[in-house]
């Protein structure tokens, strides 16, 4: 038993989930087992032990493993900035930033790196649960892959193939990839397997008999749709729920083009104190809002582009004067202040762009970027903090005088005058329990006794008593090789 690959028969298929899944039912075998992604492309990213970072999906799957996050667990993150372009993040490190069909001739130099983070992997664990991304079918992508076949078929994985019956069409998903693929690649699935069902599982019976007939290969299950789902962090923006009904603060998150790191929101969203809204393009900002959000994004200036198309920056002006909060995280934080300047293109076409001046500092874009954990104390509540630092960019002015957070004495971050305008570079801070209480007890809120680290390890327990009640999860995992 060394590895097995989950691949989907279309994108967002629930690969990331089922991965988790199996990584928790693995390691409650006893299994010493870690999870592996070759090629992602998300910009919610975690910070590694290691000091590198992954896609967030892999930082869950490691926590289900009961491991620490490191790079090799996903060797190639690719952080979209624009429609065509992304920045190109191997083992950890950004690498470069390419257009997508420059990037098509980088793909295949990268798939030695690919294979080393993967053999040292398999080499201190006993199993290896790897996810592919997209979907074979795109046969179009096929010369040079190093994300799904191109992969199984370079370090010799057996891949079980998942299907979305939520969507509808799950048939043609699983019989059409078989048809597309070519010979080589069709070897090496070794089974499938139906997710996200609703309702009489046996009602598809004839369908899943169907399946099996056509393609020749073995079925592992269908799996009911997990409702769980909801409480774990989310990769994929698509993914998170626009509106979390609490009894309390009106807190309002701004939907930017290019939000990154959205998990900052995951823990707010489960407060019953706390009434959520992610706001979508379009939508005014609501005149009963206590506190806005503007998260971090990839694209700082093409977003704050973004913000004032949607006249948000009206809407914010008027916020403030009704004596509203708001809190930039980040690209959120930098959008705060006079001035985003970026001389060196690093995220775009070089240039300045003013800021929507509700802090006095300014912030220059610079080559290096900053990936790093920290422990950190509010200066407001007094409450100790855990988060993490990823961006690039430096930031001083005036409000700085007025730090939001210590980070080893440091000041770090920046708070207006009054304090109700807020801005800090420290992502994950809303996890720990005794900070979001503190925080939240400032617009009144009680704080109840919502453990937020508790509720993500119970729902992966409860993902895998999911899975092995549905899915033939001894079978799956007697696949590895």
């Amino acid at each position: 038993m060394t590895a097995l690959m989950i691949q989907g028969a279309g994108s967002n298929v629930g690969k990331s989930l089922l991965v988790a899944g199996l990584c928790r039912a693995a390691r409650r075998r006893g299994l010493r087992v870690a999870p592996f992604k070759p090629q992602n492309m998300s910009n919610n990213a975690a910070v590694t032990v290691d000091g590198g970072e992954i896609g967030r999906a892999q930082a869950l799957q490691a926590l289900a493993c009961g491991l620490e996050p490191v790079s090799d667990m996903n060797p190639v993150l690719l952080k979209p900035e624009t429609d065509v372009g992304a920045q190109v993040v191997v083992q950890g490190k950004r690498l470069t930033t390419t257009q997508a069909r420059e990037y098509r001739t980088l793909k295949p130099q990268l798939l030695a790196r690919v294979l080393e983070s993967f053999h040292r992997l398999r080499a201190s664990h006993d199993l290896v649960i790897v996810e592919g991304a997209g979907s074979p079918a795109e046969v179009n992508l096929r010369a040079g892959d190093i994300a799904n076949m191109g992969f199984a078929c370079a370090a010799h994985v057996p891949v079980v193939l998942v299907g979305d019956i939520d969507r509808g069409g799950v048939i043609a998903q699983i019989v059409g990839t078989r048809a597309v693929l070519p010979p080589g690649d069709n070897a090496m699935i070794a089974g499938f397997l139906i997710n996200k069902f609703r309702g009489d599982v046996s009602l598809f019976d004839d369908g899943y008999a169907l399946i099996a007939d056509r393609t020749g290969w073995p079925g592992f299950g269908v799996l009911p749709y997990f409702p769980g789902a909801v409480r774990l962090p989310a990769e994929d923006a698509l993914d998170l729920p626009r509106r979390a009904r609490g009894q309390g603060v009106r807190v309002v998150c701004l939907a930017l083009s290019r939000i990154a790191n959205f998990d900052d929101l995951d823990p707010l969203g489960q407060e019953p104190g706390v009434d959520l809204t992610l706001l979508g393009p379009g939508e005014a900002i609501p005149g009963d809002a206590d506190l806005v959000i503007l998260p971090g994004t990839k694209s700082t200036r093409g977003d704050l582009a973004f913000l004032r198309a949607q006249g948000w920056d009206v809407d914010l002006a008027a916020h403030v004067r009704r004596g509203g909060h708001v809190l930039g995280i980040c690209g959120g934080y930098q959008m705060l202040g006079r001035v985003i300047r970026d001389p060196l293109g690093i995220e775009g076409a070089p240039g300045e762009t003013p800021g929507l001046g509700l802090l006095d500092v300014a912030t220059e874009m610079t080559v290096d970027k900053r990936l790093t954990r920290v422990a950190a104390t509010c200066v407001a509540t007094g409450a100790d903090m855990q988060g993490y630092e990823i961006h690039i960019g430096r930031t001083e002015g005036a409000d700085r005088a007025r730090p939001f957070a210590h980070v080893d004495g440091a000041p770090e971050g920046a708070v207006s005058a009054d304090g109700r305008i807020m801005g800090s570079y420290l992502h994950g801070i809303f996890a720990g329990d005794g900070f979001r209480r503190a925080f939240l007890q400032g617009f009144g809120v009680a704080g109840g006794g919502l453990s937020y680290g508790a509720v993500v390890e119970q729902t992966l327990d409860a993902l895998a008593d999911h899975m092995e009640t549905h899915l033939d999860v001894p079978g799956l995992l007697a696949l590895a090789r």
